[in-house]
């Protein structure tokens, strides 16, 4: 009979709660957080391994949480806080200004800013350019036949003539430099030519 009424007892789980310093709890189960730390109001209760996998990041259990049986949980003491905390320094330089002063400085340092732009270079004059030549007619039909454009056809013309007159002696380089802009700004020169039947090359 006594075999009986042993064996219709039920033994409640028990949960472990270990302090820092080594010393062990054992609690009777059912029992929350809020009942542990109720006598321990400075502590906060973490689960062993949520302490081991995140260690300090580990989030503490809510008071409403109910304890495990035959789990252990770490009761940890949170670092009193100081009474009066002293007040945030601001980091100041050796110049004192006044508001005033710090307002003009304020607005020099964004009309700075404003006035930024990236330096670029002159552009040049947009007045389109005329130049004449006269070119005989069979010669013009060749240059057409053998160049592909325009383009083509006004620098052979200014490379023939460029070299032979006194005109384009001088300013050789320049003539040379204004064909090649020529071919990549059209818009801003034209070049145009006068064909004459049967005339000598001038």
């Amino acid at each position: 009979m006594g075999n009986a009424m042993g064996g219709g007892r039920r033994r409640k789980g028990r949960t472990k709660v270990m302090k820092i310093d080594g010393e062990t709890m054992k609690l009777a189960t059912p029992i929350t957080a809020s009942e542990v730390l109720s006598q321990h109001p400075d502590h906060r209760l973490f689960e062993s391994q949520s302490l081991r996998n995140l260690g300090l990041r580990a989030t503490p259990l809510e008071p409403h949480h109910q304890l495990h049986p035959k789990a252990l949980y770490f009761l940890l003491q949170l670092p009193p806080l100081p009474a009066h905390a002293p007040p945030l320094r601001r980091v100041q330089s050796g110049l004192h200004a006044s508001a005033t002063d710090r307002l003009e400085w304020l607005m020099l340092s964004r009309r700075s800013i404003s006035d930024l732009h990236v330096a670029r270079p002159p552009e040049p004059s947009a007045a389109p350019l005329q130049v004449k030549f006269r070119l005989p007619t069979a010669e013009m039909d060749r240059l057409l036949n053998e160049c592909e454009d325009k383009a083509e056809v006004a620098q052979r013309i200014l490379n023939l003539y460029g070299r032979d007159t006194d005109r384009f002696r001088g300013g050789q380089g320049q003539l040379r430099s204004t064909a090649q802009a020529s071919t990549c700004k059209a818009r801003e020169k034209r070049v145009s030519f006068v064909q004459m039947k049967d005339s000598p090359t001038q």
